[in-house]
């Protein structure tokens, strides 16, 4: 078998007002994202790490943020859409695993939810699909609540 490892890193802006959406859902929250899209940080550092496991560029190269096709699009769709293009090159999601560094909300009551959206976004097992939250005990951009990072890991492989 073929194996491939990618990384995926994204960072997105809050800002009070703003819907909320991470790990493809929904959160109550004061603050959301900034973004051209929904911003789901989560998400993109997936699609990241999932096109970079295949050599195939970033979420930027595939989903331009300056395309009017994309404003404000769910960004499930997008991680869909990388998911298809990995079948297509051949490839299946073997795991994913994704780290959120956020302030808050705490995001434990969410987790669960998240790994269910994202697992049918990319059309795997809930038991591939990890997400994992941490605070940053006050420290940096997260910790002030400025913005959200993710890092997130994949692996792919060709039967």
């Amino acid at each position: 078998m073929d194996f491939r490892i990618g990384h995926g890193y994204d960072v997105h802006v809050l800002e009070e007002g703003r819907k909320l959406v991470l790990g493809g859902v929904e959160i109550p929250h004061t603050a959301g994202f900034v973004a051209h899209s929904d911003g789901d940080v989560a998400i993109h550092a997936l699609c990241d790490a999932l096109l970079g496991a295949a050599a195939l560029g970033d979420i930027g190269l595939h989903f331009p943020d300056t395309s009017d096709d994309f404003a404000g699009i769910d960004s499930k769709i997008l991680l869909r859409k990388v998911a298809g293009m990995l079948r297509e090159k051949g490839y299946e999601i073997g795991n994913t695993d994704c780290t959120i560094r956020m302030q808050r909300p705490k995001l434990r009551p969410h987790i669960d939810a998240m790994r269910v959206a994202l697992a049918e976004a990319m059309g795997i097992g809930v038991d591939r699909v990890s997400v994992k939250a941490t605070t940053t005990e006050r420290l940096g951009f997260e910790g002030r609540e400025e913005g959200v990072s993710v890092s997130a890991v994949a692996l792919i492989y060709r039967p």
